[in-house]
């Protein structure tokens, strides 16, 4: 007789409600994960703790009062933690207290999934929803702006950041080229060192440049040519 796992439950811990939004969707459109609470900063998180199990934490570090580095060091026991940051520079120190993965701001449901993918093999991480909304999550003043990957046109590469280009605005991320090749995946075509285009903007491959539909002119780069040649031929 075969036995159905126990499902992962999960804690998020978080100040910011809209963090608090994009995971409780993760986890709940992922099999095999369970939400049992979410909290605001480090008291609350005590007192879940002390009253529920939890086998998987989501966990931001900068939050009032207590952050949530100096909650994960002073809990005996605690468990197999996932941190949430926007920030980068805390990841050596995140991997010294042997978490599980360190999630940077914004990340998208096949990164979080990639997280999930490092529980220990007693509790196998579930198939993706492959029909889920993919989004990005753009750190704006008063929040996390989720923004979908079907309302992007275009990313340029800016040093140490991207720049997302929608039909309607630009929104600046710390992240590098090739982790957003990696999140974003087709139906987006990197076309040059600095570019990653929506194939579905493009409305024509010209020598060295695409032409979009509403008439931006992008490089090709000499690297990527016989790869975007290849896709618009199939």
């Amino acid at each position: 007789m075969t036995t159905t796992p126990a499902p992962v439950r999960c804690l998020i811990v978080d100040d910011e409600p809209l963090a608090h939004q994009v995971l409780t969707q993760f986890i709940g459109q992922t099999p095999g994960l369970t939400l049992t609470g979410k909290c605001r900063n480090a008291m609350e998180a005590y007192e879940h703790l002390a009253q529920h199990p939890v086998d998987l934490l989501f966990l931001d570090i900068e939050m009032p009062l207590v952050t949530g580095l100096n909650f994960l060091k002073s809990l005996t026991h605690p468990p197999k933690t996932v941190l949430t940051t926007a920030y980068r520079e805390y990841a050596y120190e995140g991997y010294e207290l042997d978490v599980l993965d360190y999630l940077l701001k914004p990340f998208s449901y096949e990164r979080f999934m990639k997280a999930v993918a490092r529980l220990p093999a007693t509790q196998p991480p579930p198939p993706a929803d492959s029909t889920a909304e993919k989004y990005l999550l753009v750190k704006e003043r008063q929040g996390l702006l989720k923004v979908p990957h079907r309302d992007i046109v275009y990313v340029e590469g800016c040093k140490d950041y991207v720049k997302i280009t929608t039909a309607t605005k630009s929104y600046l991320l710390h992240h590098t080229m090739k982790e957003m090749v990696e999140v974003l995946g087709q139906p987006f075509l990197r076309v040059h060192r600095s570019f990653i285009v929506a194939a579905a903007h493009i409305r024509m491959l010209q020598p060295d440049n695409v032409l979009l539909l509403d008439n931006t002119l992008l490089p090709i780069g000499n690297s990527h040519r016989a790869e975007l040649l290849a896709y618009f031929k199939k």
